[in-house]
């Protein structure tokens, strides 16, 4: 089997962890907000790891800093939206406070590597 670089990224796997815990969490959700907020939250969740695993496979490094920014979008969108839910009471103050931690340590993760690549990338088109 191929190994994909995007594996071995902790940001990757920080990001998959969120997923598991914003799909917890929505367990409890009511369920009249399974068909709205709990989907717009899961498409918001997913779309992180799945970007992160995207541009990964892309050769190029501007397609690479592109799919980390959209990263970084849906990122800050799951946030957002667990905000609402907290302020709806869905969540408790604990449980938003350990997600808004791991969103952080993702964002900063995220804002490196793809410094990480513009920085590369910078100096390609230099030389």
């Amino acid at each position: 089997m191929n190994k994909f670089t995007f594996f071995d990224l902790r940001v990757y796997q920080e990001s998959k962890q969120l997923v598991k815990d914003v799909y917890s969490l929505l367990e409890r959700f009511p369920k009249y907000e399974v068909y709205a907020m709990g989907d717009q939250l899961r498409r918001a969740v997913v779309s992180v790891p799945s970007n992160i695993a995207e541009g990964s496979g892309r050769s190029s490094l501007k397609e690479k800093v592109h799919f980390l920014e959209i990263a970084y979008g849906s990122l800050t969108e799951t946030l957002c939206q667990l905000v609402i839910a907290h302020d709806l009471g869905y969540i408790n103050n604990e449980e938003f406070g350990v997600e808004k931690d791991r969103i952080n340590i993702i964002g900063k993760q995220l804002s490196g590597l793809r410094s990480s690549f513009q920085h590369q990338l910078e100096e390609s088109t230099n030389r």
